[in-house]
C-alpha cells in the first residue's frame, strides 16, 4: 500500500506544480519527445540534410510534440557505436552504411558486389520498387532491434590516382584502397589492381607518400576529404553502386502509437526522395569544384571491368541467384 500512496502524492504534487506554471505552459508540453539522429558526415551533407528536414516536418505535423536532433560528423561515434545506442533506445534515427548490416539480412550483400546496377537509375528503380522495400521489412524483422525506414543515395564509386585508370591493364602493379571488407579488395583485384584495406582517416597520407597508389569514392568524398589535392585524375569505372540505410530504435518504435509509426513512414518516403534530390545537386557541385581545381575526368571501358570481375560475381553471388535475376529484370 505504501508505495501506491506515494505515487498518488507525488502525481498530486506534479500536478499543483503545472497548475502554478499557469496557463503559459501548452498542455502537451510535458510530452515533447526529442529523437536523436546520426550520421557520421557533416551538415549540410545529403544523407544529414534530409533527416534535419525530415525533423521540421515531424515537429510542424505534431504541432512541436515531437523533433529531431542531428548530432552529425561522428559525435556519437562511428556506425558500429550508432547501431548499439539505436538497440539500446539511446538514439533513434541513424543513417548506416549496408555493409554494416549485411551480417545480419544476409541478401543485403548483393548490394557490395561490383556491377550489379547497370547505372544509378537502374539502382533507385529497385530501391524505390518491391525489392527495397523487402529487404527493409527484412532488416525490420531480424534479430538487429532496427526498424528500416528508408534507402539513400551514396552515387557511384569510381577509381582516382595520378594516371587515368581506362581498363584493367592500367592498373597493374598499382595499389589501390578499398573498403575494408573481403569482396571490395577481392574487387580491385579482378580490376587488375591491389586492392589494400586500409583505414579512411590514414587514407590521405597514404595517397601523399604513395604508399597507396589510388583510391575509390564518389565525387563528394574525393572533394570533400581533399583527396583530389593528391590524386589528380578520377576515372569513372563505376565499378560500385551502394545505396546506404537508414533506421530506427526498435526500443524507440515499440512505444509509438499507430498513428506515429504510419507518420515517421510516410515521412522517411519523402526524406528518400528528397534526399536523391539533393545528392544529385550536391554531386553536380563537387563535380564543378573538382574540375575547376584541375582534376580529369577520364571515360573508361565499363564493359571490359564488368567482363574482369564476373568471377567475384559468381563467387559471391551463386546462393542470390533470384535475387540476382529480379534486379536484372527491373527496368
Amino acid at each position: 500500500m505504501h508505495h501506491s500512496r506515494r505515487r498518488f502524492v507525488g502525481s498530486a504534487a506534479a500536478v499543483a506544480a503545472s497548475a502554478a506554471l499557469g496557463p503559459a505552459l501548452p498542455a502537451f508540453a510535458q510530452d515533447k519527445v526529442v529523437w536523436k539522429a546520426s550520421d557520421v558526415h557533416p551538415l549540410g551533407y545529403p544523407t544529414v540534410e534530409a533527416i534535419v528536414r525530415m525533423g521540421k516536418k515531424l515537429e510542424a505535423r505534431t504541432n512541436g510534440r515531437i523533433s529531431i536532433q542531428m548530432f552529425p560528423q561522428m559525435q556519437l561515434g562511428g556506425e558500429k557505436e550508432m547501431i548499439e545506442q539505436a538497440q539500446v533506445g539511446a538514439l533513434q534515427i541513424a543513417r548506416i552504411s549496408v555493409g554494416a548490416m549485411g551480417p545480419v539480412v544476409d541478401e543485403l550483400n548483393v548490394f557490395n558486389m561490383p556491377f550489379i546496377f547497370r547505372d544509378e537509375a537502374h539502382m533507385r528503380k529497385v530501391i524505390d520498387g518491391p525489392i527495397g522495400v523487402d529487404l527493409l521489412a527484412k532488416v525490420s524483422a531480424s534479430s538487429a532491434r532496427l526498424i528500416a525506414l528508408g534507402w539513400m543515395d551514396a552515387g557511384t564509386r569510381n577509381v582516382y590516382a595520378n594516371k587515368p585508370v581506362t581498363r584493367p591493364a592500367d592498373l597493374k602493379g598499382m595499389k589501390v584502397r578499398m573498403m575494408g571488407n573481403p569482396i571490395f579488395v577481392e574487387t580491385m583485384n579482378a580490376m587488375g589492381g591491389s586492392g589494400v584495406a586500409m583505414g579512411f582517416n590514414e587514407l590521405y597520407s597514404a595517397l601523399q607518400t604513395g604508399v597507396v597508389d589510388g583510391a575509390e569514392n564518389n565525387p563528394p568524398t574525393l572533394l570533400a576529404q581533399n583527396h583530389y589535392q593528391v590524386s589528380k585524375v578520377y576515372s569513372l569505372t563505376g565499378h560500385l553502386i551502394i545505396p546506404e540505410i537508414f533506421v530506427f530504435s526498435k526500443r524507440t518504435w515499440d512505444g509509438l502509437s499507430p498513428a506515429d509509426q504510419a507518420m515517421v513512414r510516410t515521412l522517411s518516403r519523402e526524406a528518400q526522395i528528397e534526399q536523391r534530390q539533393l545528392w544529385d545537386a550536391y554531386t553536380g557541385e563537387a563535380v564543378t569544384k573538382l574540375k575547376a581545381a584541375g582534376v580529369q575526368f577520364v571515360e573508361a571501358d565499363r564493359k571490359a571491368f564488368y567482363a574482369a570481375t564476373q568471377p567475384i560475381r559468381d563467387k559471391y553471388g551463386a546462393k542470390y541467384a533470384a535475387l540476382l535475376k529480379q534486379i536484372e529484370q527491373t527496368t
